[in-house]
């Protein structure tokens, strides 16, 4: 037990760190901080309100309705939020930036071991949190017009949906990072079109499309999953008459093949090293 609450001290230790590093930005530059903050915000709010728009002009949209689509919208901005909160300073969410980079040497050499070091260098608390706040209070507005009953299990149900969207997403980001351990000029950026990419498509209500778009986005590229399904079955409504717990099934399948296809990226990357070196993007 004293094991377990050293660790968990240590934890908060790091993450308090980092937290301190975040706020020194905004007390070393307000303004600059506040206007990125802001940028930000705007940008995702932006990202959704035009479906929203349509949604609201047509009353629903494919079969959903204009507040379910505004429940699905904020989801997908909780998911994108908290992936800016812990995992988008230092690259930890694009690591392909710094495997690419040849960055993996400077965490080789770190007291920590390198899954804690991706696990807690992102957390920018102060800079990053205006995007989960925005989709928290789209999902409370949602919630408020569907006259759903918040029951325990129901926000638990939410927050295990949240953990595994974050899973695939996350994974999905790792799988083809595992490239710049081979070609790190070329795959420098991989991370970036993938998460741009999930980030669009997890945005469209996929209810009126046709089973040619549904199901190559619940499966070979399963943007479907950090937003359109998990929104539906968390009102109650599993697409194809899925079973809720098939996002799960993924994300447990995509978190196996990513780390076996990762670890053999990182032992070819550590038996040829890389003769690529760029401070870019990289606290010194």
């Amino acid at each position: 037990m004293a094991a377990n609450r050293l660790t968990l001290k240590r934890w908060l230790e790091l993450y308090g760190l980092y937290a301190k590093m975040d706020l020194a930005w905004f007390f070393r530059d307000t303004k600059f901080c506040l206007m990125a903050i802001c940028a930000d915000l705007i940008s995702n709010i932006a990202a959704v309100t035009g479906i929203f728009l349509l949604a609201w002009r047509f009353d629903g949209v494919g079969g959903m309705g204009k507040y379910e689509v505004l429940f699905m919208l904020g989801y997908v901005t909780v998911i994108t939020g908290i992936y800016q909160l812990f995992f988008s300073s230092f690259n930890t969410g694009h690591i392909s930036r710094r495997i690419g980079r040849g960055q993996w040497e400077h965490m080789m050499i770190q007291p920590i071991s390198i899954p804690v070091q991706l696990l807690v260098e992102g957390f920018i608390p102060v800079s990053g949190s205006s995007n989960f706040l925005a989709g928290g209070t789209l999902v409370a507005i949602a919630v408020a017009n569907l006259d759903i009953h918040l029951t325990w299990w129901w926000i638990a149900s939410f927050a295990g949906s949240v953990l595994i969207s974050m899973i695939i997403l996350l994974s999905l980001s790792y799988l083809f990072s595992a490239a710049a351990f081979y070609a790190p000029a070329q795959a420098e950026e991989i991370s970036s079109y993938v998460l741009d990419s999930t980030g669009e498509l997890s945005k469209y209500p996929l209810s009126g499309m046709g089973l040619a778009i549904q199901i190559p986005l619940l499966t070979l590229f399963p943007a479907g999953l950090l937003g359109w399904f998990p929104s539906q079955a968390l009102l109650g409504k599993p697409p194809l008459g899925l079973t809720p717990l098939y996002p799960c099934l993924v994300a447990g399948l995509l978190f196996f093949i990513t780390k076996q296809v990762f670890m053999k990226g990182l032992d070819h990357y550590v038996k040829a090293g890389t003769n690529r070196y760029s401070s870019v993007g990289h606290r010194r």
